[in-house]
């Protein structure tokens, strides 16, 4: 066989409805942690650890769902997943005064690198993804 090989490492970790989203984002911290991602791209590790928040956060508040976080690192992309058990796809919604909430979605669109969401079986995947540390890329929107 010619070519490279794909290498990676992942994590995964389920969140029941009653568990805080903070446990979530203290799982992730140390994994990144364990990549240097805190050192080498702090501002990095505040957009992953808000979108976890956010991915996390729309499983228990929409879907009324255990959620299945799973991070994977490629060596070139920090692929975040959150699976519910809602099939309804997430959507990004501009700012409104007359809401209160409903813009968990504009900021994942406006943090990550990339995010897609898709049907599943039994519910949906959202996953965001991230460059990691490295030369400065533009984002794709």
């Amino acid at each position: 066989m010619t070519g490279s090989s794909v290498r990676a490492v992942g994590w995964a970790r389920s969140l029941p409805l009653d568990s805080e989203v903070k446990a979530a984002r203290d799982w992730a911290r140390g994994h990144l942690d364990a990549l240097r991602w805190t050192t080498t791209d702090p501002e990095t590790v505040d957009a992953v650890l808000l979108t976890v928040s956010e991915l996390v956060t729309n499983a228990h508040r929409h879907a009324h769902s255990t959620a299945q976080l799973i991070m994977t690192w490629d060596q070139q992309c920090l692929h975040i997943s959150v699976h519910d058990t809602s099939a309804s796809l997430p959507a990004p919604r501009g700012p409104s005064t007359e809401r209160v909430g409903g813009r968990g979605m504009f900021l994942v669109d406006a943090l990550a690198d990339a995010w897609e969401a898709h049907p599943c079986p039994h519910g949906k995947t959202v996953t965001a993804c991230f460059r990691g540390p490295g030369p400065e890329r533009p984002r794709q929107h």
